[in-house]
């Protein structure tokens, strides 16, 4: 049977190897025989735009519909370490902690984690400085579960003292291991937004402070729920669901919920605007045992130098995000060509040119009244005045002429990146529900990718002139022996040429 099966497929290869089997009919043409295929369509893009419902009391509920059998859900809600003056910093870290811990509901995190389990699903909570986020991803089938198990977790937790322990525990694990580890960038942004903002909104500290620990316990933080955690300052957001049902499944568990704290007759909630003020944030400390073993890292000093951009509300947003993939950046060693930001002026004219700098990345952090676009840089602690120097000409270099390919590259960058992260779905969650909960719409992929081709070099320089105006905020860390005085720093920024002024010594 065997050597039959294989001789009949020689004899089958032969005869069509030559052509002549074939039937004579061109590629193009439709077989005979064979009905017309049809095939998927979208109407524009009217499928897939964001559809937004204010409930009745006020909270909000958007989706997005998404192809697939697991959806993400979540809800968002208007409150984080800014909004925590009239209290003690760290409410929100703590919160964050606390998520989907036991509920009204479930007696405590396992039982909530084992009804997510039998929907395939994963629970999160992730708090910023304007923006407490708590989100599930599970199946579609289990819609009704996760927006019930979502509603117990935001309005129901029964924070008990236990719970609260283990809390304090982990947040004093958690303040230790910033300090320690090799990675100092969220210690630094911690240090750059005290400088920039300093004790108000977004400058109030996001990681709980030490000496606080020991002050919040179940009466504080129901004492700052009952003014932030209210309907409409919430968006229930959903990613992959149909509208109609994410609607039906909120007003059956959001509507009418009495949340365990009582509801004040009037909220006091902090509205206050972002003050930037600029300033320095120095931390002194002996970075040369961060990294041992056997490829140790260098003893380094970290500077961070910021200057005030604008909110994300703003038409400059856009221009803002174009100049900050412009200038790039990244560490010193980095894999990958064209298309990886090697090609960023940080790269170009900074690490290409200095050997000796570890590391030179642009951020832009942006909030619904201020921003802060800043760059990082990493270098040997005896080399610090130079870096500052290499640092503030970048800035002052940002307000000169900017080349038409240079611009095209960061603003094709900058969409590129826009899409490709919105392939995710927990990112486009995250997007919808930040969006909705800002300005109560969603500006669209496309719509963001027409307003990033518009951008022109004249915008690059007006919005580089209107941050040179500002004062520096500066954070550092590590071994400051070199570093500049503030003075001096925010002088090298007015300058024309960005040069740190001349420090002549009879001694060294």
């Amino acid at each position: 049977m065997i050597l039959f099966a294989v001789w009949f497929g020689i004899a089958a290869y032969r005869k069509y190897s030559s052509g002549g089997g074939y039937p004579n009919i061109s590629l193009s043409a439709p077989l005979p025989g064979i009905p017309k295929p049809v095939f998927a369509s979208v109407d524009g893009h009217e499928k897939y735009e964001t559809k937004i419902t204010t409930l009745e009391n006020g909270l909000k509920v958007a989706s997005q519909n998404k192809f697939g059998q697991f959806c993400t859900v979540g809800i968002l809600v208007n409150s984080g370490s800014r909004h925590e003056a009239k209290y003690p910093s760290g409410i929100a870290h703590f919160l964050e902690k606390l998520a989907f811990s036991s509920t009204a509901q479930y007696g405590s995190k396992d039982e909530i984690l084992l009804t997510l389990e039998k929907h395939g699903g994963i629970c999160d909570c992730q708090t910023s400085r304007d923006t407490t986020m708590y989100a599930v991803s599970a199946e579609v089938k289990g819609l009704d579960t996760v927006v019930s198990l979502l509603s117990d977790a935001v309005l129901q937790p029964r924070l008990l003292d236990e719970e609260i322990e283990m809390t304090k525990m982990a947040i004093r694990f958690e303040l230790e291991d910033l300090n320690m580890r090799p990675d100092p960038e969220p210690l630094l942004t911690e240090m750059i937004h005290a400088a920039a903002y300093r004790g108000n909104t977004v400058g109030l500290p996001r990681f709980c402070p030490v000496d606080n620990v020991e002050k919040i316990d179940k009466k504080v933080l129901h004492g700052y729920l009952r003014n932030y955690y209210c309907p409409e300052r919430m968006v229930l957001a959903g990613v992959g669901i149909e509208h109609e049902q994410l609607v039906e499944c909120a007003r059956k568990y959001l509507l009418n919920v009495k949340p365990v704290w009582e509801t004040p007759a009037v909220t006091n909630v902090d509205l206050s605007v972002a003050q930037y003020t600029g300033g320095i944030v120095r931390m002194e400390k002996d970075m040369s045992d961060v990294s041992l073993g056997p490829t140790p890292i260098p003893e380094l000093t970290h500077i961070m130098i910021g200057l005030e951009s604008c909110s994300f509300l703003e038409e400059d947003f856009i221009p803002f995000a174009v100049l900050n993939m412009m200038m790039g950046g990244g560490g010193s060693f980095s894999a990958g060509g064209p298309g990886k930001g090697m090609f960023t002026r940080l790269y170009l004219n900074v690490l290409n040119r200095h050997h000796w700098m570890y590391n030179a990345t642009s951020y832009h952090h942006s909030y619904e009244d201020s921003g802060l676009l800043c760059i990082h840089a990493s270098a040997d602690p005896r080399q610090v005045r130079e870096m500052v120097e290499i640092i503030t000409r970048e800035f002052i270099q940002m307000a000169g002429n900017t080349g038409e390919m240079e611009l095209e590259r960061a603003k094709t960058q900058l969409k590129s990146m826009l899409m490709m992260n919105l392939e995710s779905r927990p990112v486009i969650f995250e997007d919808v529900g930040r969006q909705v909960l800002s300005t109560g719409k969603r500006k669209l992929p496309h719509e963001l990718c027409d307003l990033i081709s518009k951008v022109t070099a004249s915008d690059i320089k007006r919005v580089t002139a209107k941050m040179l105006r500002s004062k520096p905020a500066v954070a550092a860390l590590g071994d400051l022996t070199e570093l500049p005085s503030y003075e001096h720093i925010q002088a090298a920024l007015s300058s024309k040429d960005g040069r740190l002024p001349r420090m002549y010594r009879l001694f060294r």
